[in-house]
């Protein structure tokens, strides 16, 4: 247990930091839209043909929105636009390996849904873990300075 809290301390990256990285960003895809009715996209568009909509509404939209700016904004920072397109390129690669070996069925429209909002999720998880592989890998720490 001490080696667990000396780690997260230190900042030490693992298999447990990209699995709740993954674990958010699928939160967030999946609460945006998903072919289901339990998504922030169903609720505003049941609600614009109902009561209307309210605070309640406007709040949870701004919510998503922050969430979204902070996936995207770490994953370009991370990987850049080549990384995104060539990491998408990839998991999109081995999603047809997948459909190819027959593992997976994308014959309906929902199935293809969850597939490409996972896959979308994955992509937004491999982001914000980049630049810790990065640093494993390389030794290298990346530093962003176009903020100045």
């Amino acid at each position: 247990m001490n080696d667990i809290k000396r780690r997260s301390s230190t900042g030490e990256f693992g298999a447990a930091s990209f699995f709740w990285r993954l674990v958010a960003s699928l939160i967030l895809v999946f609460a945006t839209y998903n072919p289901t009715e339990f998504s922030y996209y169903r609720w505003l568009q049941n609600s614009l043909g109902n009561e209307g909509l309210g605070p309640e509404h406007f709040i949870s939209g701004i919510a998503v929105i922050i969430g979204w700016t902070i996936l995207i904004v770490a994953t370009q920072r991370s990987l850049g636009w080549l990384g995104v397109v060539l990491g998408g390129a990839l998991i999109g690669g081995f999603v047809w390996w997948l459909t190819d070996l027959g593992w997976i069925a994308v014959g309906s429209v929902s199935t293809l849904s969850w597939v490409s909002l996972f896959c979308l999720g994955l992509l937004l998880a491999i982001g914000l873990s980049w630049s810790h592989v990065w640093r494993r890998l390389t030794g290298q720490l990346e530093v962003d300075d176009n903020d100045t």
